[in-house]
Formats: structure tokens, sequence, C-alpha cells
């Protein structure tokens, strides 16, 4: 009688950090941000408030982090110099010229597309990472791994311009225009590509390769991208779900990365970043970002804006150089196929 080994239907838990942070991460962040979205549905005269406390500890916060890996240390800085020297002049440059030439609802329609594809950027990448755990769990590949976790984002972004609000957070919005054939289109090969995808967990589950934390990361990216971009009809609201999802999640990310960076303790060529990247230091590098933060995006721009300019359209316009650089920034900086990152998550090859 031959041996043969049966498959046990199990799942798998590769975690990036551990379970506490995972779950904190990968359902938390979700749950707190479509929750103050539905509050905000609610309640619309909460939008303000909330928006407030999104920017200044979440939204600013976040793009600090950013700088974490750009100028915190000797090393980092020798790498991507060029993203600030060369790169911030010529993104400020164009922007304020569009402003100029164009007038402000070129900057405000700019930013509507292009952070969606910079959200959804950064949760491949994420994604990316949590499949690199466990590499030999069963997966899809190519462009069908593709085309099953951009499905909802790419429905989202096709929904809201054939929506076509005319406003966005307040100011004039330009979309591109999207007949609604094409929005079926879109739903119906996304559930298509979804149903598939959980037939294919299921499957991963029989056979005992179902990598549950990707799995559970990219139900929580799916949710998302509903709630944000499908359910709730108000485009601005939406957008306030997936801005503190991004935000929250990238700082937690880079603190992650961070601790993982310096896991053998304080490195004399990155003696501050190192020392507030400890374990257990989460509180002072959270404090040192808010109060960076402050010094930037209160002193500075402000300032900027009080010398040079008036009104709130120059201030969105400020910000918004700010963003486009950090959009940038990331695109370089966070490529988990490079071999340094990949060492510094554990990640499999």
């Amino acid at each position: 009688m031959s041996d043969v080994s049966i498959p046990v239907a199990r799942a798998n838990w590769a975690w990036l950090r551990n379970p506490r942070f995972d779950l904190s991460f990968i359902v938390g962040i979700p749950a707190f941000a479509i929750l103050t979205g539905l509050v905000t549905v609610w309640q619309p005269h909460l939008f303000y408030p909330i928006l407030i406390f999104d920017l200044w500890f979440l939204g600013y916060h976040h793009v600090i982090s950013t700088y974490t890996r750009l100028c915190f240390d000797r090393k980092s800085f020798s790498e991507h110099w060029p993203l600030l020297v060369v790169f911030l002049p010529l993104v400020t440059a164009g922007t304020l010229a569009a402003a100029y030439a164009l007038g402000l609802w070129v900057i405000v329609s700019i930013y509507f597309y292009w952070q969606w594809f910079h959200y959804t950027r950064q949760s491949w990448g994420i994604s990316r990472a949590y499949r690199g755990k466990e590499r030999t769990a069963l997966y899809e590949d190519g462009w069908l791994d593709q085309a099953i976790f951009y499905a909802l984002p790419v429905l989202g972004i096709l929904y809201r311009s054939h929506q076509d609000p005319g406003t966005f957070i307040g100011l004039e919005l330009r979309v591109v225009p999207v007949m609604s054939a094409m929005v079926d289109v879109a739903a119906a090969a996304t559930a298509a590509l979804l149903a598939f995808w959980t037939y294919r967990r299921f499957q991963a589950w029989r056979e005992g390769r179902l990598a549950a934390a990707h799995t559970l990361y990219m139900l929580t990216h799916f949710a998302i991208f509903v709630v944000g971009y499908l359910a709730i009809a108000d485009i601005t609201y939406g957008w306030l779900v997936i801005n503190i999802w991004h935000n929250a999640q990238y700082i937690l990310f880079v603190w992650m990365f961070n601790t993982r960076r310096f896991k053998d303790g304080i490195d004399p060529e990155a003696p501050f970043l190192s020392y507030i990247s400890q374990p257990g230091r989460i509180w002072l590098y959270l404090a040192t970002c808010v109060l960076i933060t402050g010094a930037i995006y209160w002193g500075v721009l402000r300032t900027v804006d009080w010398l040079f300019f008036a009104g709130l359209s120059a201030t969105i316009v400020l910000y918004q150089i700010v963003n486009f650089h950090h959009y940038i920034v990331d695109s370089r900086i966070w490529k988990v196929r490079k071999e340094p990152i990949r060492k510094t998550l554990g990640l499999q090859d």
C-alpha cells in the first residue's frame, strides 16, 4: 500500500511583525477608517473636525514619515538626495505653472486621480510584502493576480468619474468622462474576478496552502475601495475613508520598517532615527513626526503663504506641491522587489 500524504485543510499565518501589530494594521485601521466615514455620512457637520484631525495627526504626519527614509541619516540621504535636490524644485515649478496657467481646478483634478493611483499602489506594495512572507502558499500569478487586485480600485475610479460630482472637498473638480456602459462592464469583470479569487482561496485552504494574513489583507483592501468609492455616495466623504486608511497604514508601516532596520539597537550612522525606532518607543517616533509636521506645515508653509500669496487657493497649491513630491518619492523608495527592502522586511525569495 503506497503512502500517500493527504493535504490538511488549514490556514498559515505569516506575520510581518507579530499578531498584535498585524491584526491592528490589517483589520483595525480599515475598521476605524470605515467607521469614521459612516459617522461623517450620519453627521455631516463633523466632516471638517474629522478632516482637521486626519490632516494634522495622520495626513501631514504620514508625509513626514516619508522623509524619515530620505534625510534622517547620512546613508539614506546619500542614496536619495536627487529626490530632494532635483525633483522637489521640478515639482514645485510644474505645480505652480499649472495652477497659474490653467487655474486651481487642474491641481484639484490631478490630485483626485493621482491620490487614487498612489493609494492603490501603496496597498499593492503592502500586499506584496505579505505575499513574500510565505512564497509556498497558493496564489494567482501574472496578469490575473494584478487584475484581481486592481479590479475594485479601477471600478471605483470609473464610477466616480461617471458620477462627475463637479466638486471635491469643496473645490472645482473636472473628471475624465466615463459612460455608464463602461462602468457596467467593469462591474461585471470585477464580480467575475472576485468570484474566481474566492474559489482559489477556498482551494488553497483545502490544500493546506492558504496564506491567511495575505488573504485577510486582500479582504480589507476590497472592503475599503467598496466603501470609499462605491457605497458612500458623496465623493468627499468616500475619499475621507480612503485617506484615513492610507495615512494610518503608511505611518505604521514606516515605523515597522524602521524597527526592523534597527533591530540590533542604536546605529552610530543613524543615532537619532535608530533611537526613536526602537521597540516600545513608537510614542516618541510619533511625537517626533508630529513636531516636525507642525514646524513644516504650520510654520514654513504658512509663512510662505503669508509672504508671497493670499488666500485658500495658494495654501492648497503649496500643500499639493508637498503631496505630489511625496508621491514621486514613494514610488522610488518603497519597491518591495529591491533586495535591501526585502531583507529588512524578512521576505522570502
